[in-house]
């Protein structure tokens, strides 16, 4: 993958006031194509992404951040995305350090990429992260490195990088709508053997930014717990979860067998429950 074709997605919600000041970090001629998925937002952010002659897609009605990263995903890989780039266009992850990103994904060193916000317990605070979010931060980071197995710094990042076979086999369209979607792709890629990894990258939490409250705060550390549940059931072979199935109409990755059988099940968060329970 001497040349890839790179596609930034950007989910996108009420991001009027930060958006152009997220492209600006972009280095150009980095990306091939820049794909806003605008999920019903109530400013301009849809219409300024136009303006800026960027590709968008519009949702009819708000599907929720998961919801949105379905779409962002979709239309990259329906584009031609040899590598996809998500980078959240509130202005809070640094564009500019994309081409380092890329450059783990197309040496073969990783498959998946995150930007790792905390270096230092100091900067992140220093840099606006509320401390009942670093503290969850730390906490759910550490038990999603035990139980998958993974030495990330940070597992929340909404900067992320895929190369096109991980989303080609992870089925990322039966997870989350909302955010529990980025748990439960890790947990995927993991689960599938996909290598893992990030990079250090500033903190920078602004007022206009977007962010989640401590109660849903709450609720997504729950999810996360919920996901690296199943993971444990279904390597133990205690269950098989929908979660870790291979998309349908694709292949999996060569290596050992996956241990996932069976159709898809309706799936009320995405994960697949209840779970199929082995004999």
């Amino acid at each position: 993958m001497a040349h890839p074709k790179v596609i930034v997605v950007m989910p996108a919600y009420n991001a009027e006031q930060t958006l152009e000041r997220t492209l600006g970090d972009i280095p150009p001629g980095v990306a091939d194509e820049i794909v806003v998925v605008d999920d019903a937002s109530r400013d301009g952010t849809a219409e300024l992404a136009e303006r800026l002659g960027l590709v968008v897609v519009r949702h009819a009605r708000n599907r929720g951040y998961g919801g949105n990263q379905k779409t962002c995903y979709r239309t990259a890989l329906e584009r031609g995305a040899d590598v996809v780039v998500m980078l959240h266009p509130d202005y809070q992850y640094d564009a500019r350090l994309i081409p380092y990103f890329i450059g783990f994904l197309r040496d073969g060193i990783c498959d998946v990429m995150l930007g790792a916000r905390i270096r230092t317990r100091r900067e992140a605070l220093q840099g606006g992260m509320p401390l009942y979010k670093y503290l969850m931060n730390r906490s759910l980071t550490l038990i999603m490195n035990v139980v998958l197995g993974q030495n990330l710094a940070e597992g929340h990042s909404g900067f992320r990088a895929y190369r096109r076979e991980v989303l080609e086999t992870i089925d990322f369209e039966s997870n989350s709508e909302d955010f529990g979607f980025d748990a439960e792709l890790l947990a995927q890629a993991a689960y599938h053997g996909f290598n893992l990894g990030d990079a250090p990258m500033p903190v920078r939490y602004l007022p206009e930014a977007s962010s989640i409250s401590l109660k849903d705060s709450v609720v997504y550390g729950m999810k996360i717990l919920r996901v690296l549940g199943a993971f444990v059931l279904q390597r133990a072979g205690l269950a098989h979860f929908a979660l870790f199935e291979v998309a349908r109409g694709r292949q999996p990755p060569p290596g050992p067998p996956l241990g996932v059988e069976g159709s898809r099940s309706g799936a009320d968060l995405g994960v697949g429950f209840p779970p199929k329970i082995a004999p």
